[in-house]
């Protein structure tokens, strides 16, 4: 089995729920590795900021999604407060 390298954000690890995502989905994952590690950062904390676990799991979806939808950063968002 070959590692994927996932990179991480700044402020942020890559939590397991969406390291499982993204070692599923190649093109999600090519597209999550070329942002800038600030980007990463945005994506990490507005997946962990949320407080329901049904949540969580919607907003990885969109991560997924969104990434392939060629989008940088989550829309509509007030930013991660640590960096």
């Amino acid at each position: 089995m070959v590692k994927k390298r996932i990179a991480s954000g700044v402020a942020h690890k890559v939590p397991e729920d969406l390291k499982k995502m993204l070692a599923s989905d190649p093109d999600a994952l090519a597209k999550w590795n070329d942002l800038t590690p600030l980007a990463r950062n945005e994506w990490i904390c507005w997946t962990v900021s949320v407080k329901k676990a049904e949540t969580r799991r919607v907003h990885v979806e969109r991560v997924r999604s969104e990434l392939k939808e060629d989008k940088r950063r989550p829309c509509c968002w007030a930013g991660c407060p640590h960096r």
